[in-house]
Protein backbone atom coordinates (compact mmCIF):
# COMPACT_ATOMS: atom_id res chain seq x y z
CA UNK A 1 0.00 0.00 0.00
CA UNK A 2 2.91 2.59 0.74
CA UNK A 3 4.45 1.76 -2.49
CA UNK A 4 1.04 3.15 -3.95
CA UNK A 5 1.02 6.37 -2.13
CA UNK A 6 4.81 7.06 -3.09
CA UNK A 7 4.10 6.36 -6.93
CA UNK A 8 0.91 8.77 -7.03
CA UNK A 9 3.08 11.75 -5.07
CA UNK A 10 5.62 11.04 -7.57
CA UNK A 11 2.99 11.25 -10.56
CA UNK A 12 1.81 14.70 -8.96
CA UNK A 13 5.18 16.31 -8.64
CA UNK A 14 5.69 15.02 -12.16
CA UNK A 15 2.89 16.49 -13.51
CA UNK A 16 2.95 19.76 -11.19
CA UNK A 17 6.76 20.33 -12.83
CA UNK A 18 5.79 19.09 -16.47
CA UNK A 19 2.78 21.94 -16.58
CA UNK A 20 5.27 24.40 -14.89
CA UNK A 21 7.88 23.23 -18.32
CA UNK A 22 4.64 24.07 -20.11
CA UNK A 23 4.93 27.50 -18.88
CA UNK A 24 8.52 28.33 -20.13
CA UNK A 25 7.47 27.63 -23.62
CA UNK A 26 4.70 30.52 -23.83
CA UNK A 27 5.39 34.18 -24.01
CA UNK A 28 6.48 35.84 -20.99
CA UNK A 29 8.76 38.19 -19.68
CA UNK A 30 11.94 37.78 -20.17
CA UNK A 31 13.68 35.65 -17.24
CA UNK A 32 10.60 35.01 -15.46
CA UNK A 33 10.21 31.34 -15.77
CA UNK A 34 9.57 28.57 -13.72
CA UNK A 35 12.84 26.79 -14.21
CA UNK A 36 14.58 27.59 -10.77
CA UNK A 37 10.99 26.78 -8.99
CA UNK A 38 10.99 23.65 -10.79
CA UNK A 39 14.72 22.90 -9.33
CA UNK A 40 13.81 23.88 -5.69
CA UNK A 41 10.62 21.96 -5.78
CA UNK A 42 12.01 18.58 -6.63
CA UNK A 43 15.41 19.14 -4.64
CA UNK A 44 12.52 19.56 -1.55
CA UNK A 45 9.83 16.83 -3.05
CA UNK A 46 11.49 13.83 -5.05
CA UNK A 47 13.34 11.38 -2.97
CA UNK A 48 15.35 9.66 -5.10
CA UNK A 49 18.28 12.40 -5.10
CA UNK A 50 19.35 11.30 -9.07
CA UNK A 51 15.46 12.12 -10.08
CA UNK A 52 15.55 15.48 -8.60
CA UNK A 53 18.51 16.27 -10.44
CA UNK A 54 17.40 14.95 -14.10
CA UNK A 55 13.75 16.09 -14.14
CA UNK A 56 14.93 20.23 -14.11
CA UNK A 57 17.78 19.37 -16.43
CA UNK A 58 15.86 17.35 -18.61
CA UNK A 59 12.76 20.39 -18.40
CA UNK A 60 15.67 22.74 -19.54
CA UNK A 61 16.75 19.97 -22.35
CA UNK A 62 13.45 19.68 -23.41
CA UNK A 63 12.35 23.59 -23.83
CA UNK A 64 16.39 24.51 -24.82
CA UNK A 65 15.35 21.68 -27.95
CA UNK A 66 12.49 24.08 -29.07
CA UNK A 67 13.92 27.91 -27.89
CA UNK A 68 17.58 27.28 -29.25
CA UNK A 69 20.66 26.68 -27.29
CA UNK A 70 23.23 28.99 -26.36
CA UNK A 71 27.08 29.79 -24.99
CA UNK A 72 26.02 30.12 -21.63
CA UNK A 73 24.05 27.04 -21.03
CA UNK A 74 26.61 25.46 -18.69
CA UNK A 75 26.27 28.33 -16.48
CA UNK A 76 22.56 28.30 -16.70
CA UNK A 77 22.33 24.33 -16.10
CA UNK A 78 24.91 24.99 -13.05
CA UNK A 79 22.79 27.77 -11.81
CA UNK A 80 19.56 24.85 -11.97
CA UNK A 81 21.76 22.06 -10.31
CA UNK A 82 22.94 24.54 -7.42
CA UNK A 83 18.91 25.35 -7.05
CA UNK A 84 18.10 21.37 -6.73
CA UNK A 85 20.79 20.93 -3.54
CA UNK A 86 19.18 24.10 -2.40
CA UNK A 87 15.85 22.30 -2.73
CA UNK A 88 17.42 19.18 -0.65
CA UNK A 89 18.23 21.12 2.20
CA UNK A 90 14.70 22.50 2.07
CA UNK A 91 13.55 19.03 2.72
CA UNK A 92 11.83 18.52 5.82
CA UNK A 93 11.29 22.14 6.47
CA UNK A 94 9.09 23.17 3.88
CA UNK A 95 7.39 26.50 5.74
CA UNK A 96 6.49 29.64 4.00
CA UNK A 97 9.19 31.95 5.17
CA UNK A 98 12.09 28.90 4.13
CA UNK A 99 10.68 28.58 0.73
CA UNK A 100 10.89 32.24 0.35
CA UNK A 101 14.27 32.71 1.34
CA UNK A 102 15.90 29.28 -0.30
CA UNK A 103 13.58 30.76 -3.61
CA UNK A 104 15.46 34.23 -3.28
CA UNK A 105 18.76 32.79 -2.39
CA UNK A 106 18.30 30.24 -5.65
CA UNK A 107 17.97 33.54 -7.78
CA UNK A 108 21.42 35.56 -6.29
CA UNK A 109 22.75 32.32 -6.72
CA UNK A 110 21.68 31.72 -10.22
CA UNK A 111 22.30 35.76 -10.92
CA UNK A 112 25.91 35.18 -10.33
CA UNK A 113 26.74 32.12 -11.98
CA UNK A 114 25.13 32.68 -15.28
CA UNK A 115 26.36 36.61 -15.56
CA UNK A 116 29.99 35.57 -14.83
CA UNK A 117 29.59 32.69 -17.82
CA UNK A 118 28.21 35.60 -19.77
CA UNK A 119 30.80 37.28 -18.98
CA UNK A 120 33.80 35.10 -19.36
CA UNK A 121 32.09 33.20 -22.60
CA UNK A 122 33.24 36.20 -24.53
CA UNK A 123 29.59 36.33 -26.18
CA UNK A 124 29.10 39.80 -24.86
CA UNK A 125 31.63 42.63 -25.38
CA UNK A 126 32.78 42.82 -21.79
CA UNK A 127 36.65 43.38 -21.15
CA UNK A 128 38.30 40.03 -19.44
CA UNK A 129 39.10 42.26 -16.14
CA UNK A 130 37.13 43.27 -13.06
CA UNK A 131 35.70 46.14 -14.72
CA UNK A 132 34.15 44.32 -17.30
CA UNK A 133 32.64 41.36 -14.60
CA UNK A 134 30.58 44.40 -13.29
CA UNK A 135 29.59 45.68 -16.21
CA UNK A 136 27.95 42.22 -16.96
CA UNK A 137 26.37 41.87 -13.74
CA UNK A 138 25.16 45.62 -13.99
CA UNK A 139 23.53 44.44 -17.36
CA UNK A 140 21.88 41.81 -15.94
CA UNK A 141 20.04 43.05 -13.26
CA UNK A 142 17.05 43.87 -14.71
CA UNK A 143 16.59 40.02 -16.41
CA UNK A 144 17.22 39.56 -12.22
CA UNK A 145 14.55 41.43 -11.11
CA UNK A 146 12.36 39.59 -13.69
CA UNK A 147 14.34 36.20 -12.69
CA UNK A 148 13.42 37.07 -8.99
CA UNK A 149 9.27 37.41 -9.57
CA UNK A 150 9.42 34.76 -11.35
CA UNK A 151 10.99 32.47 -9.44
CA UNK A 152 8.42 33.65 -6.38
CA UNK A 153 5.70 33.20 -7.95
CA UNK A 154 6.22 29.74 -9.32
CA UNK A 155 7.82 28.88 -5.99
CA UNK A 156 4.33 30.04 -4.23
CA UNK A 157 2.33 28.39 -6.99
CA UNK A 158 4.19 24.43 -6.64
CA UNK A 159 4.99 24.55 -2.99
CA UNK A 160 1.19 26.17 -2.49
CA UNK A 161 -0.19 24.03 -4.79
CA UNK A 162 1.65 20.63 -3.48
CA UNK A 163 0.74 22.08 0.06
CA UNK A 164 -3.35 22.21 -0.91
CA UNK A 165 -3.35 18.83 -2.18
CA UNK A 166 -1.49 16.85 0.68
CA UNK A 167 -3.84 18.94 3.14
CA UNK A 168 -7.04 17.16 0.95
CA UNK A 169 -5.17 13.53 0.44
CA UNK A 170 -2.35 13.61 3.70
CA UNK A 171 -0.83 10.19 2.47
CA UNK A 172 1.17 11.85 -0.19
CA UNK A 173 2.52 14.32 2.23
CA UNK A 174 5.32 11.29 2.89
Amino acid sequence: MEKKHVSTRFMIVVIAISLAVLMRLVPHWPNFTPVAAIALFSGATIHRKSLAFLIPVFAMLLSDIVLGFHATMLAVYAGFLITVLIGFRLRNRVKAGNVVLASLSSSVIFFLITNFGAWISGMMPYSKDFSGLMQAYIAGIPFFNNGLLGDLFYSTVLFGAFYLVTRRYPALAK
